[in-house]
């Protein structure tokens, strides 16, 4: 999930129990449950981790890699409230502008800062349609 709120986008730091991307900011975010929509993962996850209700979102990309696919959805608004970190997956958050993450030596996924450069571009232009 890409929280995306006034020109910034959600981070979490990645516990350093994690496979993935140990100790790395990244996206909320996690596995597809047998039976379960990647869009359900997506609300799910986000609840679970950082206890946000995606309200309004749409499907960005998908993002093969190795063993793994990405789904990738802007949310652009939600119930909850502030992110809270929930469990043991995450040990910060914060809102970070795409200049910001960009600067991250430790993100997670090198990708990430051009598609937040894209939203903001889109946001700019005023076409966050969600």
């Amino acid at each position: 999930a890409i929280f995306w709120r006034e020109g910034r986008v959600l981070l979490v730091r990645r516990a350093g129990h994690k496979e993935r991307f140990p100790d790395c900011w990244d996206l909320v975010g996690g596995h597809v449950e047998p039976g379960e929509s990647p869009a359900a993962a997506m609300v799910r996850e986000a609840k679970e981790e950082v206890g946000l209700t995606p309200s309004r979102f749409r499907k960005l990309a998908e993002q093969p890699e190795e063993d793994t696919i990405y789904h990738l959805f802007l949310v652009s608004e939600w119930q909850g409230g502030e992110p809270v970190l929930l469990g043991d997956e995450h040990t910060a958050a914060q809102w970070s502008t795409p200049v910001q993450a960009e600067a991250l030596d430790d993100l997670g996924h090198p990708q990430w800062c051009s598609i937040f450069h894209e939203i903001q571009e889109q946001s700019l232009a005023g076409d966050m349609r969600g």
